[in-house]
């Protein structure tokens, strides 16, 4: 897939003078992905802040449906704090914002924003319609660069127990509503009970601290761990006033591996960590510390596992644990290894080590876990993986 194919040809028949791909993230918030020449003065400011004022994109997702600058600030463009801000040093005053379906990770959507300064004046309805199938089109060719990442090796099969909600996001307001409509699928009602007694004590503990975020394990009414990062604001006006709290279901071990550098073109930092994420897919099994891995992006320790934590919302310890469930898991499914010997395989000290860290990620015993995984082995009858 070309993005810069992409805009190149949607140049063609809009006239705008910038557009950015955005996108949902598993730490909680959007990001922009898209394109590589933006540079740091439109990203990192986005992300940092912005991102919380970027009503176009919420109510894109919101709705499902294609939205203009009026359609989301009645008032105009320029009374917004999105505008006055971020906008203005460009005169980019004309917006569309077009749902697009996981532009980067599954489960987690976005929007295409397309702007226009004053002089080239308000878009066409072809125009938003050209914008609209763009966006459509970035979706499709995202699924299907993932599905090709993973045609061959260890994703290319999907049991009962990998398959995963098809959407991995909720987002609540302080009335403990949900504000993308549904709440993610599939949830257990005891998951379910869970977030939302989650949510209540979090927003206690907020005060007046503008974000806090941690990672969340939450037993359904099998015992086994369905693992969200949590995150909560404050303030979010983008989503209205008051507090808003983002649940994340993490995503999967082949999410993961299937992401390339160049899907995070627009943020040089972000793209730089991807390798990290490759480099320890491949040696997981000896346990790469640190400092290692650290070196093949070329970071120091501290700043590689501080970034590497706040941009993908998950620990380089708990990417590298990730990785060990889920071989472990392919072999307990195929039933023709012993659990001393897939200790082994897949890099823990000895078989107890393997047992207790198994069930403190899972939930479950390794030989527990088999016999549910194996007995389930129908996507009608239940999904066994979450996490």
């Amino acid at each position: 897939m070309s993005y810069r194919q992409i805009f190149d040809s949607l140049s063609k028949v809009v006239r705008f003078s910038e557009a950015w791909l955005v996108s949902t993230t598993p730490r909680g918030g959007l990001q922009i992905v898209q394109p590589s020449h933006l540079g740091e003065n439109w990203v990192k400011p986005y992300s940092t802040d912005f991102q919380t004022e970027d009503a176009a994109t919420w109510r894109a997702l919101i709705g499902n449906r294609t939205v203009c600058g009026e359609d989301v600030w009645p008032a105009g463009v320029e009374a917004s704090r999105y505008y006055r801000d971020f906008l203005d040093g460009a005169k980019l005053r004309r917006l569309v914002a077009a749902p697009v379906k996981s532009p980067v990770f599954p489960g987690y959507d976005g929007a295409l924003h397309v702007y226009g300064t004053s002089e080239l004046g308000g878009f066409a309805d072809s125009e938003v319609k050209a914008i609209t199938d763009a966006a459509g089109q970035i979706g499709r060719d995202a699924a299907a660069a993932r599905s090709s990442r993973l045609m061959h090796g260890d994703c290319a099969n999907t049991p009962s127990w990998m398959l995963r909600p098809g959407n991995r996001l909720m987002v609540l307001n302080a009335s403990f509503k949900s504000v993308l409509g549904q709440a993610i699928p599939d949830l257990d009602e005891r998951v379910s009970d869970q977030l939302y007694q989650d949510a209540r004590q979090r927003l206690q503990r907020l005060g007046g601290e503008p974000i806090s975020s941690d990672r969340i394990a939450l037993p359904d009414s099998r015992g086994q761990f369905w693992i969200f990062r949590a995150v909560a604001y404050r303030n979010y006006p983008a989503l209205g006033t008051g507090p808003v709290l983002f649940y994340c279901l993490l995503p999967s071990y082949c999410d993961w591996v299937s992401l390339r550098a160049a899907d995070f073109s627009a943020d040089a930092e972000l793209s730089r960590l991807v390798p990290a994420i490759h480099f320890m897919s491949e040696h997981f099994r000896r346990g790469p510390a640190l400092g290692e891995i650290a070196r093949h992006v070329h970071l120091s320790p501290f700043h590689f596992h501080r970034r590497f934590t706040e941009l993908l919302g998950i620990t380089p310890k708990h990417f590298l644990l990730e990785c060990q469930i889920f071989h472990s898991k392919r072999l307990l499914y195929g039933r023709a290894t012993e659990l001393a010997e897939i200790s082994k395989i897949c890099g823990f000290a000895h078989q107890s080590h393997f047992t207790s860290r198994f069930k403190q990620y899972a939930g479950l015993t390794p030989t527990r876990w088999r016999k549910l995984a194996t007995k389930n082995d129908d996507p009608a009858r239940g999904r066994i993986e979450v996490h």
